[in-house]
């Protein structure tokens, strides 16, 4: 298992850490509000936290990069509820190990208790496997918490994310870090021994990962060192690059912002140069590559609709052929985003509409555009007068969309550059049409 803190034996419960556990062992949660850096979760107002405070928990999917603390978060759960706590991971289970824990937890079930079972790792499981589940969740027999650093839209079916809330854990950042690295302090009794730059320099190249952190910062404890480390001197000792920062760290956002802004001024070459400068410096390419992702979709959107199909690519090919091979790929979605024409219409178009959501987020949709499944529905008029768009000339009906009290709204305007120049155009014509029909 990868996550923060997630050292947990299938179908046990962990025992008390000894003294001689490693690190991040030794410093596992003992409650929610102690996992750090999800407090948007788990504080008093977030979905786990209300969960815990109504004593009822829902199955749910916990999607998150390696060390977030998703293995954490549901031992804590299990603890916070009174349930009885099963894990298993898809890596090292297979359905001998699924019926064995099915059949346990049936059996606490007779005896009056809930099951909180943690599948780590579940979108290893296959499609057939992941069916196994569903009857023992219908039945309530279990309730599942499964842990997947893959999409779930793309890896669980969709019968099991239908019975699941899926919520997101974001990488720790480096506040959460730094209070992961005073804890390892307090817990060792004294300070790391690296400089101010080191420090900074470290937690960087954690890349959001608690687990990472701590198995360094443990192998700094553990080394005999006369003096302070420096980023160098810390490198060579983890035999692990380092990012070169500034004392105040404004190197790490300097050269990201170098990056974006001369891939959003289209210069290929000063693109390249920043991108060389991050990487040569030791900066974690897989950060990297999520800056030029959200650049293809923040300054460049459906000007170039392959601009984020580069990224997503690059991303694959770097998992698969590693370092340094596979940073070429990286440079290539970022030459790609560079010569990209470019358009922000997306994105403002996102912050507007997701504004206007919070603004009128209790108005119901029209009654044309909602389904009527019983006939009750029908006789309130749900679906009424709804045109089905293919069967109308030129596939575009005209109708209104927009909730009783909203004026319609212009939130994406494509500029005249790139795909998006056809895509205003076709805009305009669905407009002209809009307004014939008006009239």
């Amino acid at each position: 298992m990868n996550d923060l803190f997630a050292d947990d034996s299938p179908q046990q419960k962990p025992k008390e850490s000894s003294g001689d556990a490693p690190l991040a062992d030794r410093l596992r949660p003992k409650s929610l509000d102690e996992v750090v850096g999800q407090e948007y979760l788990t504080g008093p107002d977030g979905a786990i936290g209300r969960m815990v405070a109504a004593e009822k928990l829902s199955s749910i999917i916990l999607w998150g990069p390696p060390g977030t603390g998703k293995t954490s978060i549901a031992r804590l759960l299990a603890d916070a509820v009174g349930m009885h706590y099963m894990a298993v991971s898809a890596v090292f289970s297979g359905v001998a190990d699924l019926k064995k824990a099915f059949a346990e937890a049936e059996k606490v079930q007779r005896m009056g208790k809930s099951t909180l079972l943690f599948v780590d790792e579940i979108h290893r499981f296959n499609k057939a496997q992941q069916d196994g589940f569903l009857p023992y969740v219908e039945r309530g027999v279990v309730t599942l918490i499964g842990a997947t650093t893959e999409n779930p839209s793309f890896e669980l079916n969709a019968a099991l994310l239908s019975r699941a809330q899926v919520l997101v854990l974001e990488r720790l950042d480096e506040a959460a870090l730094e209070a992961l690295l005073a804890r390892a302090e307090k817990e060792e009794g004294r300070k790391l021994p690296v400089t101010k730059d080191a420090r900074s320099a470290l937690i960087a190249s954690a890349d959001g990962d608690g687990r990472f952190l701590l198995n360094q910062a443990e192998t700094l404890f553990d080394v005999k060192i006369e003096k302070l480390l420096d980023p160098k001197d810390m490198a060579a000792l983890l035999h692990r690059r380092m990012p070169v920062y500034d004392k105040s760290a404004d190197g790490h956002y300097n050269l990201i912002s170098a990056l974006h802004k001369s891939m959003r001024g289209s210069d290929p070459q000063a693109s390249l140069y920043w991108l060389a400068r991050m990487l040569v410096a030791g900066e974690e390419p897989l950060y990297v590559l999520r800056r030029i992702t959200r650049f293809a979709s923040e300054d460049i959107g459906l000007a170039d609709p392959q601009a984020l199909q580069q990224c997503i690519a690059a991303k694959e090919a770097f998992q698969f052929l590693g370092s340094p091979e596979g940073e070429l790929a990286i440079a290539q979605a970022c030459l790609y985003c560079a010569t990209a024409p470019k358009s922000n219409a997306a994105y403002k178009a996102q912050k507007s509409a997701w504004k206007a959501a919070r603004e009128t987020g209790s108005l119901m949709p029209p009654a044309n555009i909602l389904n009527a499944p019983t006939q009750l529905m029908k006789e309130i008029g749900y679906g009424a007068g709804y045109s089905y768009d293919h069967d109308v000339e030129g596939g575009f009906s005209g109708d209104n969309y927009w909730p009783e009290g909203m004026e319609r709204e212009e939130f994406y305007q494509p500029v005249e550059r790139g795909f998006e120049r056809q895509v205003k155009e076709r805009l305009a014509y669905w407009e002209k049409l809009r307004g014939a029909k008006d009239d």
